[in-house]
């Protein structure tokens, strides 16, 4: 007699919720242009749900940090200029310079599984989807600095980081040369020693990725 499985609870996935995961991908994929309004009568009529929805998904994506939405006008993309992303990566170096100290001689499973995600991805697959892998393989290498205060650092600037990634979608044609870069990053993080490992974080901020 064969042993059955343990049970699996499925969450179920609301309207708004998955209203929200439509947009942020495109939001990510960069389909929706910087600055661009997103009307909630035009997304009820295109997605086909009431604007209540619509408004709880847009809202959603404010709180992330992927929309912003002011008095009299409708939700839209901010715009990460190219100052913006110079400052976000003034910021950023040294929270990763921590990690990097922190983490360096150590094997992270959450980042090597991310990379092994994002190398797996097509050459057509969604940016959107290109974005969160990458954030996952950074975001797993912060964590495993065990310090809940750098995580929550980190966390802040997420929305910048990911809005940031939308403009390199150009830059590779394929996911796998992003994948092959972070590859070198875990490999040198991982071998150490600290002062390796921080001279490899601080060559990979240089923005053209982060």
């Amino acid at each position: 007699m064969s042993r059955l499985s343990p049970v699996t609870t499925l969450r179920p996935v609301s309207t708004v919720e998955a209203l929200a995961a439509a947009l942020r991908e495109r939001v990510l994929s960069g389909d929706v242009e910087p600055g661009a309004a997103l009307p909630e009568q035009e997304l009820s009529a295109r997605y086909g749900v009431a604007r209540p929805t619509v408004r709880e998904a847009l809202a959603l994506l404010v709180h992330e940090g992927l929309l912003r939405r002011e008095r009299n006008r409708s939700a839209y993309v901010p715009e990460i200029t190219p100052a913006d992303l110079a400052d976000l990566m003034y910021v950023r170096r040294p929270l990763e310079e921590l990690m990097a100290e922190a983490v360096a001689g150590r094997r992270v499973r959450a980042a090597e599984e991310a990379l092994g995600r994002l190398s797996g991805l097509p050459s057509g697959a969604p940016w959107a989807s290109v974005v969160a892998e990458h954030m996952a393989l950074h975001e797993a290498l912060v964590a495993a600095a065990g310090s809940p205060r750098l995580e929550r650092l980190y966390g802040t600037l997420a929305a910048e980081t990911r809005l940031g990634l939308v403009r390199l979608r150009h830059a590779y044609e394929d996911p796998r040369e992003l994948a092959a870069e972070h590859a070198a990053l875990l490999r040198t993080i991982e071998e150490g020693p600290a002062e390796a490992a921080v001279r490899a974080v601080r060559a990979h901020l240089r923005w053209r990725h982060g």
